[in-house]
């Protein structure tokens, strides 16, 4: 028998419009529609997360709530013939943990078409190493691979390196075999990300020179962008010809101060990247993947692990910019 009351990690907006979070009990009627329950186990931190857990309306919308955009864990109830009691799961993307509470609870209800069978080779703590970010930075890699980005055609540059999706892609195109150069406005990680394969690092200062000018000095043949704003835009303007730039983040800006002329000059193909809709057919393919070819060594480079009682302080070192790569939630023991 399943006990109808649990845990979960709640934000809730004060009548004087301040957000408090804190470890609440609730009850398993609290829980939104959906055909299968989940025994959560894992959740990872993203910034989505911070944002949701810091009370901004463009990530979610009423409180009181619970955020966590990705969970990993165990099918308690289905009412699906493709899931069945006893079976591991994940759920990243879609509505979780935006307006639909999420994986920084014991139990998620939703609906079966978000819920992915465990990819075989991975255990549910490595799929939260993965999670949104690294399925989103393998997102990023993939549209670089299809469009016909190559290793001999020059480097690639990741910003945001020191972030979530940075790290996991840094990692994962120096691992195909790419020239990966790091740009990144946090101070004191060189060596780590320069272990993850960067073969050169970049400040933002570096990454803004010459943001006034139309074009600047041909440079990459790829990119994957995570901060926006002016380091995207002169991203855009020192690619090579042909070059693919995949932009799927906005932390440090929503703006994008750019002219036509990377694009009608060098042919220039921007790609936006968003995770949380992605069709189920070419997510399986994706988790498929990074549970196989695409399947990273060393993710405890990367990686850190919390209980769920230190994830209000961790939210808060994430918003001023001090935590580094993946943080992973253990919310409960799998048993």
């Amino acid at each position: 028998m399943i006990n109808p009351s649990f845990y979960a990690f709640v934000v809730r907006e004060t009548p004087q419009q301040t957000f408090t979070r804190s470890i609440e009990k609730r009850f398993l009627d609290d829980l939104p529609a959906g055909e299968v329950l989940i025994r959560v186990i894992y959740s990872s931190l993203n910034y989505k997360d911070a944002l949701s857990a810091s009370g901004n309306k463009g990530v979610t919308r009423s409180y009181p709530h619970t955020p966590g955009i990705d969970a990993a864990g165990i099918v308690v109830q289905s009412e699906v013939s493709e899931y069945s009691p006893g079976q591991k799961v994940i759920c990243t993307g879609y509505d979780l943990g935006m307006n639909t509470d999420g994986g920084y609870g014991q139990f998620i209800r939703v609906p079966a078409s978000w819920v992915l069978p465990l990819p075989q080779d991975l255990s549910l703590q490595e799929s939260m190493v993965i999670g949104t970010a690294g399925f989103t930075a393998a997102q990023c890699v993939y549209a670089l691979t299809t469009q016909g980005v190559t290793p001999d055609m020059g480097p690639v540059i990741v910003s945001g390196a020191t972030g979530g999706v940075g790290t996991f892609s840094v990692q994962l195109l120096s691992q195909l075999g790419y020239e990966v150069h790091a740009l990144s406005g946090k101070q004191g990680y060189a060596d780590t990300l320069r272990s993850l394969g960067a073969c050169q690092i970049h400040s933002r200062e570096t990454g803004l020179e010459g943001k006034d000018k139309l074009l600047l000095k041909e440079r990459w043949a790829g990119a994957v962008d995570t901060v926006g704003g002016d380091i995207l835009a002169n991203i855009i303007k020192a690619c090579r010809y042909d070059g693919v730039v995949t932009a799927c983040g906005n932390a440090f800006s929503g703006d994008l101060p750019l002219n036509v002329y990377p694009f009608i000059l060098r042919g220039v193909h921007l790609i936006g990247i968003y995770s949380a809709n992605c069709p189920m057919k070419k997510r399986k393919m994706i988790w498929e993947k990074l549970s196989s070819e695409w399947r990273l060594d060393n993710l405890e480079i990367i990686t850190s692990k919390i209980e769920i009682d230190k994830l209000d302080s961790t939210i808060d070192q994430m918003l001023a910019g001090q935590t580094f790569g993946r943080t992973v939630v253990q919310i409960q023991e799998e048993q």
